[in-house]
């Protein structure tokens, strides 16, 4: 029974590196600027066949005309929802590592009151 729990609170070499980037890097990670940065390209991928089909009309000829303002108010809108797609898919990235790095650095510190106790 104690070598299963032994075995339960061992912290892997990945592991460790993972908690000592996370220390490094969560600062930075947090910050809106860089969530929208690296958020942004995947949003606009996102939200890019939305202002493609609006943009080149011609393919689908049942569909409505489109005037100019009604093309500036879909690309304000695709804008909209990549924004919003980058910053929200970036956060939940930064959540969960946040949850991941909290329960290895309280697993590392069962582990060295493990070490202490013998």
């Amino acid at each position: 029974m104690v070598i299963t729990y032994y075995f339960c609170i061992m912290v892997t070499e990945e592991e460790k590196k993972f908690i000592d980037y996370w220390e490094a890097n969560r600062l930075k990670r947090k910050k809106i600027l860089f969530q929208l940065m690296i958020g942004l390209p995947a949003g606009l991928l996102f939200g890019l066949p939305i202002l493609l089909t609006v943009i080149f009309n011609d393919w689908y000829k049942n569909l409505q005309f489109i005037t100019p303002s009604q093309v500036i108010v879909v690309i304000v809108a695709v804008l909209g929802i990549a924004v919003f797609y980058g910053l929200f898919k970036m956060k939940y990235s930064w959540e969960t590592n946040e949850q991941l790095y909290k329960e290895l650095k309280f697993k590392s510190e069962k582990q060295e009151e493990s070490f202490e106790g013998v």
